[in-house]
């Protein structure tokens, strides 16, 4: 009798989880938070991927590494990674007033130009055939080598132990990590210099390390024209990385002393994010670097490791550089003695007891380091005002690529066909595939069957809503809420609306009727009202650091955020598709703020949405994103997630839209919303009105706007839905 009983109330538990289920989905449990849960599904998926990833990277080093034109095109692929595009502009290495002397020997300042208005500064000293550039760590100023200021040991002062030698000495210093950068107009940001610099520099396809290295760079054409013959880099602390990516891109320095940099790099994505390069775990491990300095001399050295803590108190990105453990050393410093093979005998490492100077003075043959004389005439100096104009210098070159970028973006689109709608939807089809690969970063469609689950979640007199869940990879799903009106009659087909939210939001907060969110006023539920089918997707762009950090971890990949979000989209318009009420010809998209974002992006890569809205994001993106003197700027705010690799140099809001064509698209603005402002916002539109007016189809976008704040008006766009929805 009892177990009769338990076999009937299986079948009641059973029939009762069907019942809640729509038709062709399993029962879904509830979960206690999905947004988290989605989170900590791309971390887990990224954590594997970036294993696999080096596993894979380091295979194919050990493969190929010893062929030449291997060699020659991973050097141009590291070249393009880090922004190394501009071409330097060549010209003389100006000495200054001198600051100080070492005994008989005088250390003047020096400058010399790298491109565009940029220059360089650094303290030389010495005369002869051969040079050493030396690049201390951040926060060592070239005083401190040269011995001119206090602050560093005695063997740790690179410039003044090698300035006895017949050599020319250059120090190059490296950009702080400093908070309360000068911006303008007098204003100071709340994050580091180098991590400002970073955000501005991304956006316009251009990293920290790639300026620092260009700097090394022009000091080296500098120097050979002057007639110098052998330049060595002998870097300690961030300079040791910076030495390291300067002689894998470019073989003429005959020595490189590298002193903390030869750690792995499989946990980059923890580094401080001035040393984020899109793509770069991909192509390299910090053996691989390494390798193609070879077969230049390449001493390594552990004595001087950035120790570096950031946390995102101030709403920059976390970071932490600290020195490996010996097995993590010994373990990378042999995959790049496999890497190198016949090429090893080149590699060297530095004892402890020994000054990395001398070893790389006996390296250039000379046998032993005379006494360092200690300094003598040494004004008084202001490292503080040295940082400031470097900074300023750098920052203010990507304002100058900021404003030339719609110059660079139209010369970028010269090959779309502008003549004919039809022929500018072939052409655009390369831009969309350029944009998904090479700035969004592309992962393969759905790797597991969606394997769709529900539950649901409220009735009301007008729709059901239900909690739906899709699989895309493992560990990775898709979520949200399906709202279906009531009154469908059987064999009808309606449109279906998909309505986002913005960042840290929830599908309640567009499609639930009891929250009136001040941003969103339940506007799917509304749209559902109104006999539509809506589904709210749940975004992963919730939780603060923890979804930033995703960002992290997605760009060394060559991916973003949004590789994911098209992917979840993608399975979500499949699954829509096929439901019975549905009409696959008739989805729409519509978002807000993060949304918004969103209304720009996933359109744009995917065609099964037949119009878009965008609502309280449309922008001048490029001067949102990277200019430092607006209030709007994303260079002042915690939102490090918003940098896109390139974008600036490739696509605005309005190409984007481009891509959308020649389908519907619209904008909702509201006169109040401090996201931008109305001229920002009606500047860019109008490439994408005349873009579609140009080609005949003006009637198929519009903008509104309205006095209000960040939020849905819902009026506009309800009729622009009303008409393209329509049959």
């Amino acid at each position: 009798m009892q177990l009769a009983l338990s076999v009937l109330f299986g079948v009641l538990t059973l029939s009762s989880a069907a019942a809640d289920a729509l038709p062709g989905t399993d029962p879904l449990p509830p979960r206690e938070n999905t947004a988290a849960a989605m989170v900590g599904g791309i971390h887990r998926f990224l954590d594997q991927l970036a294993a696999t990833t080096t596993a894979a990277c380091e295979a194919d080093w050990l493969a190929h590494g010893h062929e030449a034109a291997y060699a020659a095109t991973k050097r141009a692929t590291l070249r393009r990674q880090l922004g190394l595009t501009d071409t330097r502009t060549g010209g003389p290495l100006t000495n200054g007033p001198q600051r100080g002397s070492l005994g008989p020997i005088p250390v003047h300042t020096a400058s010399w130009p790298v491109f565009r208005r940029l220059h360089a500064e650094g303290l030389i000293s010495g005369h002869g055939a051969d040079a050493v550039i030396v690049l201390p760590d951040c926060g060592v100023s070239p005083e401190q080598s040269f011995g001119l200021a206090p602050g560093l040991p005695a063997d740790h002062e690179d410039a003044r132990l090698l300035a006895t030698l017949p050599l020319r000495i250059l120090v190059i210093p490296r950009l702080d990590r400093r908070s309360g950068a000068p911006m303008p107009p007098r204003r100071r940001s709340a994050f580091s210099q180098r991590e400002v610099l970073w955000r501005a520099a991304f956006e316009m396809g251009r990293t920290v390390p790639g300026y620092e290295i260009q700097m090394v760079l022009a000091a080296a054409d500098a120097l050979r024209a002057d007639g110098v013959q052998r330049i060595a880099l002998l870097g300690s602390g961030e300079g040791a990385w910076i030495a390291l990516l300067a002689a894998a891109v470019d073989p003429r320095f005959s020595h490189v002393v590298a002193d903390g940099a030869f750690g792995p790099a499989s946990q980059q994505w923890q580094w401080p994010i001035d040393r984020t390069v899109f793509g770069s775990q991909k192509e390299f491990t910090t053996a691989a670097l390494a390798a193609l300095v070879a077969p230049q001399p390449l001493l390594r050295a552990d004595q001087r490791w950035p120790e570096v803590s950031l946390d995102d108190a101030a709403g920059g990105a976390p970071g932490r550089i600290s020195k490996p453990s010996h097995d993590e050393l010994a373990a990378e410093w042999q995959m790049l003695r496999k890497l190198a093979g016949p090429l090893a005998e080149s590699l060297h490492t530095i004892p402890p007891s020994r000054p990395p100077a001398a070893e790389l003075a006996a390296a250039l043959g000379h046998a032993a380091l005379p006494p360092a004389p200690r300094p003598t005439n040494v004004p008084s100096s202001d490292p503080s005002s040295q940082q400031e104009r470097l900074f300023s210098a750098l920052l203010e070159d990507t304002q100058q690529l900021m404003r030339a970028s719609p110059q660079s973006r139209a010369d970028y689109w010269k090959k779309a066909d502008f003549t004919t709608a039809d022929r500018f939807t072939a052409s655009a089809a390369a831009y969309r595939s350029a944009f998904w690969n090479d700035i969004v970063g592309f992962l393969p469609p759905a790797t597991v069957p969606p394997r769709p689950r529900s539950r649901r979640l409220l009735e009301t007199p007008q729709f059901t809503s239900w909690e739906i869940e899709l699989e895309v990879y493992p560990d990775v799903f898709a979520a949200g809420t399906f709202l279906i009106p009531r009154n469908l009659k059987e064999g009808e087909s309606r449109p279906v609306v998909v309505c986002q939210h913005g960042l840290e939001g929830q599908p309640a907060d567009v499609a639930d009727p009891a929250r009136d969110h001040p941003a969103y006023h339940a506007f799917a539920a509304r749209l559902a009202e109104k006999g539509y089918l809506v589904f709210a997707p749940q975004n992963p762009y919730t939780g603060g650091t923890e979804f930033r950090q995703l960002c992290r971890k997605a760009w060394p990949l060559g991916l973003s955020l949004w590789s994911f979000i098209v992917r979840q989209h993608e399975t979500i318009l499949a699954w829509l598709q096929q439901q019975p009420h549905a009409d696959p010809q008739r989805i729409a998209f519509y978002g807000l703020s993060y949304g918004g974002k969103t209304a720009m992006r996933i359109p744009a890569l995917l065609p099964g949405y037949c119009l878009s809205i965008c609502s309280a994001d449309y922008n001048e993106w490029i001067w949102k994103t990277t200019d430092a003197a607006s209030p709007f700027s994303y260079l002042h705010t915690r939102e490090y997630d918003m940098a896109e690799w390139n974008l600036g140099q490739t696509f605005n809001y309005a190409e984007l839209s481009w891509l959308i064509f020649p389908r519907p698209f619209m904008v909702e603005r509201g006169h109040d919303d401090n996201v931008s402002c109305d001229e920002w916002v009606a500047y860019e539109y109008a490439r994408t009105r005349r873009h579609y007016a140009r080609l005949g189809l003006a009637n198929r976008t519009e903008i509104e706007f309205f006095n209000g704040p960040h939020t849905i008006h819902g009026v506009g766009t309800f009729q622009f839905l009303d008409r393209f929805l329509s049959r």
